[in-house]
């Protein structure tokens, strides 16, 4: 009888689980709940990620019918295999989304051949414009993780779309130009990449700023190690490192390090862990910079952004950040006076850019 009526029990709680989202009672187990939006290829490697870290269950979200519900599917079956219990469920709609905890965009298109720069920003800012919309409506505070590009302009539409404060809506592009940086680094000394410390910041783009007097080896300065000759040239080959990978790939474009990057961020907020990060971040007089997302250090944790960390920048490095918040706000003017094409309800996206 008492066999019988343990499996019974352990039936019940198989077939009627308890809630698994957010923590519930101080002691319970911690079950968090993340949207990624958008199952190319991206999006879908940011959630076996997340899937194989066992700490929240995920939403994927795409508009094609059938791509979602089968990628999740095939990803939820790996569990048994990996000995992770996460849930993954496909969607092609939001109400299944509701009461996220971090939502990752990384829904748009890459620039297609004929295509002006124009047309790609406004393409992407009516998707990204759409998805923050839905993401204010079931996920109300929720903290928004931008992947899309352009991304410091699409970060700037996400903000405004949703009306969630700067701390809510953060730019992942530091972390993966960081990584890129840091990998040249290490292959040029035959190094460590885990022993190369650097910051980039700007934008994500030709005018990054891989900040090279604060880059370091082991501790040892970066600039007595190598050459300024070829130290500007791992400069450029981290400013060209998407570009050098779509070129390899022919079609396509990287997903295993952007993913990655992702994933790092959504770790630092959801364990928070108060790690600072190269993020793109809703600046309000920071870096003399005022109105715009840009690439800065930022300590992220519980809720998003905890504070943006000012370093001492040598003059030349200031300037260069100013000229890639002046290249983002060029972007953000091109929306702006096309913001009813985006989305009629949107507020202005300007403020003072560099100053």
């Amino acid at each position: 009888m008492l066999a019988a009526e343990t499996r019974a029990a352990t039936a019940a709680s198989y077939n009627a689980p308890a809630p698994r989202n957010h923590v519930q009672t101080k002691g319970d187990k911690v079950r968090f709940k993340i949207t990624v939006v958008g199952a190319g290829n991206v999006g879908a490697t940011l959630t076996q990620r997340l899937a194989e870290r066992n700490y929240a269950d995920i939403v994927l979200v795409d508009i094609v019918e059938g791509l979602p519900q089968g990628k999740a599917l095939d990803l939820l079956q790996a569990g048994p295999i990996l000995g992770h219990d996460s849930v993954v469920t496909g969607s092609n709609g939001y109400e299944e989304t509701a009461g996220s905890d971090v939502v990752l965009i990384t829904s748009g298109v890459a620039r297609k051949p004929g295509m002006s720069r124009d047309d790609l920003v406004m393409t992407n800012a009516k998707i990204v414009a759409s998805v923050a919309r839905q993401v204010a409506e079931h996920s109300p505070d929720a903290v928004i993780v931008v992947v899309s590009n352009p991304l410091d302009a699409m970060a700037q539409v996400a903000k405004a779309v949703s009306g969630f404060p700067r701390e809510r809506v953060i730019g992942m592009a530091g972390v993966l130009d960081t990584a890129r940086f840091r990998t040249f680094i290490a292959q040029e000394l035959d190094a460590s990449v885990v022993d190369v410390a650097a910051y980039v910041l700007g934008g994500h783009g030709d005018t990054m700023v891989p900040l090279t007097s604060l880059t370091t080896v082991a501790g040892v300065p970066v600039e007595q190690l190598i050459s300024k000759e070829r130290l500007d040239a791992i400069v450029q080959r981290a400013r060209d490192g998407g570009a050098e990978i779509v070129g390899l790939l022919k079609t396509g474009s990287a997903y295993y390090a952007p993913s990655a990057a992702a994933a790092q961020m959504t770790d630092a907020i959801l364990l928070d862990t108060h790690q600072v990060l190269p993020c793109a971040v809703y600046l309000e007089g920071e870096y003399g910079i005022n109105g715009l997302y840009t690439g800065v250090p930022a300590r992220l944790g519980a809720g998003g952004l905890l504070g943006v960390v000012e370093v001492a920048l040598s003059e030349s490095d200031r300037e260069a950040l100013h000229r890639s918040a002046s290249s983002v706000q060029q972007l953000v003017d091109i929306m702006d006076a096309r913001r009813e094409d985006i989305d009629a309800s949107m507020p202005p996206l300007s403020g003072a850019a560099a100053g």
